[in-house]
Parts: structure tokens; sequence; C-alpha cells
């Protein structure tokens, strides 16, 4: 039988904590349906009751996309995805979120973090970004399609943060 300890640098670990913070800015979108403006997407409201209640909702248009703009470069490690919670949880399936520096296409030409092959409705689910740098996250559909986000969370890394703690984990067999 074999025992399993692993073991975490102290310094690694505080630096996660202290690196862990959430970030803002201002957020913008391909179009606005009724009422459903961009900035939903960063209230800090997950859920609430009525349809799409508290979330952004495009026109349905050629790949819309909605954009944060971070207000200065940063490291991101993580982007968190919460999907509507009444309905039409497909319609983020196939999403992609790209993070960095260019307003080319409305920033739609940043490189991937991730492709979002489905989120259950009225979920939200983490997406790992490490080293990503940039000013501008963005989250296209591609297609004809609405798009909509209940919320998006994303988080500050810094260089070789994921790496550093691999680095820093020890694995020792008893």
């Amino acid at each position: 039988c074999n025992v399993y300890l692993m073991l975490f640098s102290f310094t690694t670990i505080m630096q996660q904590l202290m690196y862990s913070v959430k970030l803002s800015g201002r957020a913008v979108q391909s179009s606005v349906l009724e009422y459903y403006r961009a900035d939903r997407a960063m209230d800090g409201i997950k859920h609430a009751l009525g349809p799409a209640s508290f979330c952004t909702h495009t026109n349905s248009e050629t790949n819309p996309w909605w954009r944060l703009d971070l207000l200065d470069n940063y490291y991101t490690s993580t982007v968190i995805i919460t999907n509507r919670a009444d309905c039409c949880p497909e319609r983020l399936d196939g999403a992609e979120i790209r993070i960095g520096n260019s307003l080319e296409n409305n920033g739609n030409n940043n490189p991937i973090c991730a492709m979002i092959t489905s989120i259950p409705i009225g979920a939200s689910h983490s997406y790992s970004c490490p080293d990503m740098e940039g000013r501008y996250v963005n989250i296209i559909v591609p297609g004809d399609r609405y798009l909509t986000l209940c919320e998006v969370e994303v988080y500050r890394g810094f260089p070789g943060m994921y790496l550093n703690t691999l680095i820093n984990t020890r694995t020792y067999t008893l």
C-alpha cells in the first residue's frame, strides 16, 4: 500500500491567494437586445428570477461578441463563465474566450484561451488561461446566433504562476 503525501511551498500558496484578484473594467457587446446590456455580466448577480434576468443578451447576428476592457494590461489566470438559468444553455456551445491587446475585429482575433463546449443551464464553469496576457477579454460565438452571459469573472495571474506551482509541489511516497 502506497501513501502519497504532497507538500506545497508555503510561499507558493500565499502567492496563489494574493494573486487571485478578480479584475474589473468596462464591458461592451456587439449589439443589445432590449435592455440586456454588456455590464450585466459584471454585476455580481449570477442568477435571478425571470427570463435572462441580470444577464447580457445580443440580437441574433453573425458572430456575436462580448468584450471586457480591463483598462490595463494584465496576466489572466482564470475566466469563469455563468450560463443563464431559465433556458437555452446551448447558446454558449462553441463560444471562444480570447485574451489579448488587439482591437482588430473588435478583439476577436486575439489568442484563444479556451473554447466552451457546454455549460449546463444555470451553471458556472472555470477556464484556466495560464500566462495569457492582455487588456481585452472577449467571448465570441461563431455563426448566426444570440450571445447571452449571466456572469463573467476574470482573475489576475502572473507569468509562470502555474509553472511555479508545479515546480514547488513535491510528492513523496511513504
